[in-house]
């Protein structure tokens, strides 16, 4: 087969459970609801941290966050020594775009430096605000020229109109690479920062979503007695009812800036089926990490690992080449996707990627209903607590089939749930007598994994001493 195009499209803290065609009847997301149906869809993918920076170096290098050596976001600087999938990409003969987030350091202060990423068409942005020098970030400089003010639009937490949005400028220079001449396959990361908060979609997209309307979160008597014992270990707030902190209206907004990107997703598409590209161009739409939304008494992200946090869409899409219309139950990791766009490329995954090409189940090679036997994710925080006023929390998931265990290492405190019979959590057997031996089973098991997939032996051996 002829090396296909790929459009990754990249959302921010956006929950697996948002699509309409994987099961949200709340939602309005018609155009991901016909890439399900003309593609494959894996249902239990999992990113590797729960916050975004740690997620993105995750998956722009194949590695776990601390293998990778990122393991929070506001860092200064990237290693060096670890290459990024986009330029190994790249050195293989695609044209590589970037477009919106990146993320790997900090963007904080300061414009985000360049890394040696392989991106000829670099139009970044960050958080929908007006702090940067002009000229040095992509987006503010956009709503400029076209007469606008991102700080009057955001004062006092106003949202930004639909005609100034991130999502449409986005979407605008996706359309402006995808429509340029290409003497080579090309890759266009297209990162928007929606649905991430604060949570404020533009007025004609708040109004289709009614409060009154949404389910509601996931909560129950005892989240919050629960949540109290976890108090300690990082999160970005404490725990609340819904009612305290209005989750139906947050659910809402959220669902409303969804439909936007669903909107504004389909240019994109468009213009791929008017260019005659479409045939010709993998296209893959995730997320970086989940959001609380309430579940639990929690909003926004922090040290937890729910399922509402950790598991994120993933849907690939290439009708003419993929299988269609599957729903692949088996568990992923997002260093699975990374593999697989190595793949795809014609690029030899390095012996040091730790994720696995799904390729063969997107061809239907390969059943998608088992796929891995665990999966883990990470969040090992700084001890320094200038910046965020936490107490540094290092903590690690692990996932089989059945079981998650979740230990918080440096608080001596654990989670264990049965999602076969409990999929929401509400239930924590981590003092149950009866789950001793399953408990046990798992943090050894848990343990061999961190020791296994994230140390760094050194250099390449060359003698035997």
């Amino acid at each position: 087969m002829k090396r296909p195009n790929i459009l990754w499209y990249c959302t921010d803290q956006q929950r697996f459970d948002t699509i309409g065609a994987l099961g949200n009847p709340h939602v309005k997301t018609p155009v991901l609801d016909q890439l399900v149906k003309q593609g494959v869809a894996f249902t239990n993918a999992y990113c590797q941290s729960p916050i975004c920076t740690p997620s993105r170096a995750s998956f722009m290098t194949g590695l776990y966050p601390s293998r990778a050596r990122t393991t929070r976001n506001g860092n200064a600087t990237f290693p060096s020594d670890i290459p990024l999938i986009s330029k190994l990409i790249a050195d293989a003969g695609y044209r590589c775009g970037l477009v919106g987030k990146f993320h790997l350091v900090s963007a904080g202060k300061r414009p985000e430096p360049r890394l040696d990423d392989g991106f000829e068409y670099w139009q970044h942005s960050h958080a929908p605000r007006d702090d940067w020098p002009e000229g040095t970030h992509a987006y503010a400089d956009w709503v400029r020229e076209q007469g606008g003010d991102l700080n009057e639009m955001t004062a006092s937490g106003a949202s930004v109109s639909a005609e100034f949005h991130q999502t449409k400028w986005a979407s605008d220079c996706a359309i402006d690479f995808i429509s340029q001449e290409h003497d080579r396959p090309w890759m266009l990361n297209l990162n928007v920062y929606d649905p991430h908060p604060p949570f404020i979609p533009p007025a004609e997209y708040a109004d289709k979503f009614q409060p009154d309307d949404m389910p509601g979160p996931n909560f129950r008597d005892g989240d919050l007695e629960h949540q109290k014992k976890l108090e300690a270990v990082d999160f970005q707030v404490k725990g609340k009812t819904p009612e305290e902190c209005d989750a139906k209206s947050v659910q809402a907004k959220y669902y409303a800036m969804i439909a936007q990107i669903d909107d504004q997703f389909s240019r994109i598409l468009e213009v791929l089926d008017n260019t005659g590209q479409r045939d010709n161009t993998l296209v893959i739409f995730t997320s970086d990490h989940g959001e609380m939304l309430g579940d639990h008494g929690l909003m926004y992200k922090g040290c937890r690992f729910y399922e509402g946090l950790v598991k994120v869409p993933l849907i690939f899409s290439m009708p003419e080449s993929l299988q269609n219309n599957q729903k692949c139950n088996g568990l992923v990791e997002l260093v699975d996707l990374s593999a697989t766009l190595l793949d795809v490329a014609g690029v030899e995954i390095p012996a040091h990627h730790q994720g696995r090409s799904l390729w063969p189940i997107l061809v239907g090679n390969e059943s998608g209903d088992t796929i891995r036997s665990s999966v883990r994710s990470e969040y090992f925080d700084a001890l320094d607590t200038s910046f965020t006023g936490g107490s540094g929390s290092f903590a690690t998931m692990y996932r089989d089939e059945r079981y998650k265990l979740v230990i918080y290492h440096d608080h001596n405190l654990g989670e264990l749930y049965d999602l076969e019979e409990d999929p929401w959590e509400y239930n924590d057997l981590w003092e149950n007598s009866d789950y001793s031996d399953i408990k046990n089973r798992l943090i050894y098991e848990s343990f061999n994994a961190h020791v296994n997939l994230t140390t760094n032996v050194g250099s390449e051996r060359i003698a035997p001493m």
